[in-house]
C-alpha cells in the first residue's frame, strides 16, 4: 500500500498516471506537521506524502509492503540527512516501529498505487497481460492462486462483497468450468474470461473485469483486515494530541474507517429498546469535519481523487479500549493461507 493511491476505475483499467499525491494539503493541515514532530506515513509509496512531511521540518518514519518502492525511496532517505527512516513493512504492524515515546503522527493512504499498475509483471491490471498475480509485497498467495483453488461458494462471496459484483454467482460458475479445463496464469486469461460471461455494453463506464479484479487484489492483500489493524495500532502509540489522518478511495474502506473513528468518539449507545450502553471515554477528537471530499478543481486536474474522502482524529490521553473486529462488521472469507501453491 502507497501513498499514490486513487480512483479504483482507473487502477483497474491501468492507464499510466504520473504521481500525484492526492489532498496533499488537507493532509498536511490534518497532520499539522511541524519541526520536532515524528511522523508515520504507512503508505511510502513514490514518497510524495512523506517528501511533504520533510518539508514541513517533522521527522519521518516510512513503511512500505512493497520492496520495489523501498528501494526506489533510497534516494530521498539519502537526502533526507537521518530524518527519514525507511522500512519495509505492512501497517498493520506499525506500532512495532513506534519510537518509544509515542508518534506525533499517523498518516495512511489506503490502496493500490499507479507504479504498481503500471507494472504488468506485477499482475495487477487487465489492460497488461501478465502473471496473475497482485501481490503488494511480491510474497505469498498470489491471485492466480485464488482462482485456481479457491471454492466456487467462496469466490462469489469475495467478488460480491470486495468488488460489489452483480454477476458474481455466473462469473465464480464460468470459472469453475474453464480452470478444470486449463488453469488461469496470466490477467488477459481472466479478463477475457470473464468479457465472455459479462460482455461490455456502449453504455458501460468500466471494464467487465473492473470489480473482480479489484476483489481479488483486496483480498490477497488482506487490504481491509490491514487497515483495521492498523487504525487499531495508530491509537495505541500515538501521543495525546497526536493525529491520525487517512485517506481512502473506496467505500469499503471508508466505512471501516467511519466506523472507527465513530466508535472511538466515546458517545452512549443504545436504542429506545434496548438499555442505555455507558460512554466510554473518547480516545480520538474530530479534526474539523467528519468527511473532507477532494476538491472539484483537484478531481479534474487529477482523476485519481474523484473519489477520495479524508478523515482525521487528534489523539486524547484515554487509554485504548482495545482491538475489537467486530466494529468493523468484516465479512467472513476463505481462508487466504489454505489457497497457496
Amino acid at each position: 500500500m502507497v501513498a499514490d493511491q486513487g480512483d479504483r476505475t482507473s487502477e483497474a483499467d491501468g492507464g499510466p498516471v504520473r504521481h500525484i499525491p492526492v489532498m496533499l494539503p488537507e493532509v498536511l493541515t490534518a497532520l499539522h506537521a511541524a519541526p520536532g514532530k515524528v511522523i508515520l506515513d504507512g503508505t511510502f509509496g513514490a514518497g510524495g506524502y512523506t517528501s511533504a512531511i520533510l518539508d514541513a521540518g517533522a521527522d519521518v518514519i516510512a513503511l512500505d509492503r512493497d520492496p520495489t518502492a523501498i528501494a526506489a525511496g533510497q534516494a530521498l532517505v539519502a537526502a533526507a540527512g537521518g530524518r527519514l527512516k525507511l522500512v519495509q513493512s505492512r501497517f498493520s504492524v506499525l506500532a512495532e516501529h513506534a519510537p518509544e515515546g509515542g508518534l506525533d503522527g499517523v498518516v495512511l493512504d489506503i490502496g493500490v498505487s499507479s507504479m504498481q499498475i503500471d507494472e504488468a509483471e506485477r499482475g495487477f491490471s487487465f489492460q497488461k497481460k501478465g502473471p496473475l498475480d497482485m501481490r503488494m509485497s511480491a510474497s505469498g498467495v498470489t491471485a492466480a492462486d485464488v482462482v485456481n483453488r479457491g471454492k466456487v461458494s467462496d469466490l462469489i462471496r469475495i467478488f460480491g462483497f470486495l468488488g460489489e459484483e452483480k454477476q458474481a454467482g455466473r462469473i465464480a460458475r464460468a470459472i469453475e468450468k474453464r480452470r478444470a479445463e486449463q488453469p488461469f496464469e496470466t490477467t488477459r486469461d481472466l479478463a477475457g474470461l470473464i468479457e465472455t460471461v459479462v460482455p461490455r455494453k456502449a453504455k458501460d463506464k468500466i471494464h467487465p473485469a473492473t470489480r473482480v479484479f479489484q476483489a481479488l487484489r483486496i483480498f490477497v492483500n488482506d487490504e481491509l483486515g490491514e487497515l483495521a489493524s492498523a487504525l487499531f495500532a495508530a491509537e495505541r502509540v500515538l501521543k495525546p494530541g497526536g493525529r491520525l489522518v487517512v485517506v481512502t478511495f473506496h467505500s469499503l474502506e471508508d466505512r471501516i474507517v467511519k466506523a472507527f473513528f465513530q466508535d472511538r468518539a466515546g458517545k452512549a449507545g443504545g436504542s429506545r429498546h434496548l438499555p442505555m450502553v455507558a460512554a466510554r471515554a473518547a480516545t480520538f477528537a474530530p479534526v474539523g469535519k467528519p468527511m473532507i471530499a477532494a476538491s472539484d478543481d483537484e478531481a479534474s486536474r487529477n482523476p485519481r481523487a474523484r473519489s477520495a474522502k479524508l478523515r482525521a482524529g487528534i489523539r486524547t490521553e484515554a487509554p485504548s479500549p482495545g482491538s475489537d473486529l467486530s466494529i468493523f462488521n468484516l465479512p467472513e472469507l476463505a481462508n487466504l493461507a489454505r489457497l497457496g501453491g
